[in-house]
This record gives structure tokens, C-alpha cells and sequence, in this order.
């Protein structure tokens, strides 16, 4: 059954209110929406923000409401008997995450089980930013249902001031321990920016990139890391295609955000590899747009048109093996992977150091000693991965984003156990190997 804007009747017409019952959004457009349903008191507060879900708090406490991400929407699973009285009425509602408005999708559908469904486009809108969606409400002991499908100004942030909850950046913690309640001798330590803020202020065109992100860093526990972050970018010959196609530049934007969330200065640190190498200004969200210059191939003339993986390696061993913070580094290429040993060599030697190696193969092959890091032996730590795509601009940000991080925080534990964060684990270095030349000078006794 179709429904229109502003109905109005009782669910116990439709449905079994006993039994488990399904509520549907979509939206079709151009940005990036997240979908909500508050569960408020009589006075339409958030008295118990534990009965908000979103995509950061998928269940409520005992499993009365239940949200499942969909594409381009969400399923809420929601027990209407087993709501605690406190919970009066149920609001559903969708907002952008980042730039656009309501007015500008395509569709937004709503559907209740099997039974009652509505859909709207962007001309039933206009310059807001989230909609109220739809309503679950107790009137005379009874569950009655109001389709709303009006614009709300504001985000999800005025949605929470609306009912009374608090936006939480993705830092902040939910309780203060005792050392850390402020007093007029210890006030509270500023507040960080959330990630979203930062982006949509500093990098609209990214926003799209935030909320995978997100899920992936939450998923591995990696809100409150501050780290470093590098890209090592191959510029040897056969990448010719990479760059001319925008591929190149479309890796620098996906990693930037990872360099704003773990980075206190929020920047990239980049470098260009091809015989030789050569550091470039770090990546941040006002220059990221021109990472990749026009004159590309000006660069690869400087630095030579084949791969020399080890000439880069050193300089960001000697970037980051004193740094206080451990360091992230993104290392992509297309193969033609030689220097095995050199390799080798230079990653026992870093295991030692706060420096984690992300190696990354973009449309090519020939990978060599990187295909088999996991069977390496003689590091301290494992410290390095490596994953291969046949094309990255056709991964979709949630596999790409999970793929980075899995193994991070494996090495952020290892570290952590075996010193290697606090520097100790240098005192563990076996003394460098002495060349030929030093053996031969041991053997005669000069």
C-alpha cells in the first residue's frame, strides 16, 4: 500500500505489533547520507542515548532496535513490546554527511515491512539537510505511525540539539576517569576536531571518504592513534598510464584523510621513487589538488625511469627512525620488483624502528619479495604488508580503507609488547654487517 505525506494511522492495522518489525530508508543522490532513528521520552528528548542508533551504534541495549547498513540506506529491525515505557515515540530521519542538500537527490523511499511503502524526490525538498522521515509514536496504549517526509535544517548535529543529544567527536571519550575531571589547576584538554569537521571544512570534494573510513577505524580500534603518515609513489616508466588516467592523483586523495585523522598537523608526507628519488612538499587538504603536477614527467626525468626501491626506503628510515610517533607509510608500485636482497636488508634492519610499511601494487605485476612478506624471517616485528589491485579506482573506499588498516594494528601491538614505540627495541640490534672489505682488512690485520 502506497502512503502519502502526513498519514496518520494505527500499526496494529498492518502488522503484528508483537512481532519483529522492519523499517526501510533509502535515498538515492550524489552525496553521502546517514540514517537515524531516536528513541525519545515524552518530552521528545534523548533522555537514553543508548536508544540512538546510526551507523556508530548499530543495537540498543537489549536488542529492541536494531540497524542494518544497506546500499544507499539502512534496515531497522525494531521489537515494539520490548521498548521500555521511558521510550514514547520512535523518529526516523536521514541527513547528508558533507556538502549538498535534500533537494538535489533523486529519491528517498520509506517502507514499513512488506505492507506500507512512500517515495519522494528531491523536488518534495528544498536547502535541508536532513529529513524526518517517519515516526513510531504510543497514543492511548496503542503504536501509530505518522509518515513525515519533511526537510530539517541542519546535519545530524542539529538533529542531536533537537532532541537533545550531544555530538561526539570520534576522540572523545564517554567518561572521565578521576585524573582527567578538570579543575581550575587541570582544565580540560581542548577539544579534537572530529574528522568529518576537518574535511568538510578543509576538503569538501572528500567528504564522500569519511564515513568509510570511519568504519574501518572504529572496526580496529584506531580513533585515538596519532601517528605519521607517508605516501611513496612510483614514477618509473611503466606508470606512464597511472598518471596520465588521474589514478595517481585519486591515491593521493584517498590516503590524505588518513593522514588528517592519525596526523596532528593533518599532512601527508610524499615522496616520488624511479632510479633515484625525491622528496615533494607534504600533502595537505589546501594543495592537495595540484600532489600530482601537470609536469609529472619533469620529475621522472630527475629521478630516472626505472624502480629503485631501496634508494627511497633509506631516506624514510632516516625521516622516521628517531621519531617519537610511529610512522605509517604507504608504499605503491607496479612492480618489476629486482632488488631483493637491498630489500630484504632494509626491512630487518626497520623492524627495529617505529615504521610500519604498507606496500600497495596498482595494474601491474612482477612483485616479487613483497608477495612473500609473510614468510620472512629475521625482523624484530613484522612490520610491513602488502596487497595488490588490479585497478584502484574501481575498489570500492570500504574494501580499499580495509585493506589498509588490517594489519596496522597488529604491528601497533607488537610494538607496543617489544619496545619498539619507546626506542628500547634499538638495544636489540644485532651491529651492522661488515662488508667485504672490512672482513677482508679483520683477515690480513691492517
Amino acid at each position: 500500500m502506497i502512503v502519502e505525506r502526513g498519514t496518520r494511522d494505527k500499526l496494529g492495522k498492518y502488522f503484528d505489533v508483537n512481532k519483529s518489525l522492519t523499517v526501510t530508508l533509502k535515498i538515492s543522490g550524489a552525496a553521502t547520507y546517514d540514517f537515524c532513528c531516536f528513541g525519545v521520552d515524552a518530552n521528545e528528548k534523548l533522555s537514553d542515548d543508548r536508544y540512538m542508533i546510526f551507523f556508530n551504534q548499530l543495537r540498543s541495549p537489549n536488542g529492541e532496535i536494531v540497524g542494518t547498513e544497506i546500499s544507499s540506506g539502512m534496515n531497522f529491525a525494531i521489537k515494539l513490546n520490548e521498548l521500555p515505557q521511558t521510550i514514547q515515540k520512535l523518529i526516523f530521519t536521514a541527513s547528508i554527511d558533507g556538502a549538498g542538500t535534500m533537494g538535489e537527490i533523486s529519491r528517498h523511499e520509506i517502507s514499513i515491512g512488506n505492507e506500507l511503502s512512500a517515495k519522494f524526490n528531491g523536488s518534495d525538498f528544498a536547502q535541508e539537510k536532513a529529513i524526518t522521515s517517519l515516526e513510531f509514536y504510543r497514543k492511548n496504549g496503542e503504536w501509530r505511525f505518522n509518515v513525515v517526509a519533511r526537510g530539517f535544517n541542519g546535519g545530524l548535529d542539529a538533529l542531536l540539539a533537537f532532541y537533545g543529544g550531544e555530538q561526539t567527536d570520534d576522540e572523545e571519550i564517554s567518561e572521565q576517569t578521576p585524573e582527567k575531571i578538570s579543575t581550575p589547576n587541570n582544565p580540560p584538554a581542548p577539544k579534537k576536531i572530529s574528522l568529518e569537521k576537518k574535511i568538510s571544512d578543509g576538503a569538501p570534494k572528500l567528504i564522500s571518504l569519511v564515513k568509510p573510513l570511519k568504519v574501518e577505524l572504529e572496526k580496529r580500534n584506531l580513533l585515538d592513534v596519532v601517528a605519521r603518515v607517508a605516501l611513496v609513489m612510483d614514477i618509473s616508466g611503466s606508470m606512464n598510464r597511472s598518471y596520465s588516467n588521474g589514478t595517481v592523483q585519486e591515491i593521493v586523495n584517498k590516503i590524505l584523510p588518513v593522514a588528517v585523522q592519525f596526523d596532528d598537523d593533518g599532512e601527508l608526507d610524499f615522496w616520488f621513487y624511479g632510479n633515484n628519488c625525491e622528496r615533494r612538499p607534504s600533502v595537505n587538504m589546501s594543495n592537495y589538488e595540484s600532489a600530482v603536477p601537470d609536469n609529472w614527467k619533469e620529475i621522472r626525468g630527475r629521478v630516472g625511469g626505472s624502480n629503485n626501491e631501496p634508494v627511497v626506503m633509506r631516506e624514510v628510515v632516516a625521516e622516521y627512525e628517531t621519531s617519537k610517533l610511529p610512522a605509517y607509510v604507504v608504499f605503491v608500485t607496479d612492480g618489476g620488483i629486482s632488488k631483493t636482497s637491498q630489500i630484504k636488508k632494509l626491512l630487518i634492519e626497520a623492524s627495529y624502528l617505529p615504521i610500519f610499511w604498507q606496500f600497495v601494487g596498482v595494474s601491474g605485476h612482477g612483485y616479487g619479495i613483497l608477495e612473500d612478506l609473510d614468510n620472512m624471517s629475521g625482523r624484530y616485528v613484522d612490520n610491513a604488508n602488502f596487497f595488490a589491485l588490479d585497478d584502484f579506482r574501481s575498489v570500492s573506499n570500504e574494501e580499499l580503507y580495509s585493506r589498509l588498516l588490517n594489519e596496522f594494528p597488529k604491528w601497533l601491538e607488537a610494538c607496543k609488547n617489544n619496545g619498539v614505540l619507546d626506542g628500547s627495541a634499538k638495544s636489540h640490534r644485532p651491529p651492522p654487517e661488515k662488508s667485504f672489505g672490512d672482513k677482508v682488512k679483520d683477515l690480513l690485520g691492517f
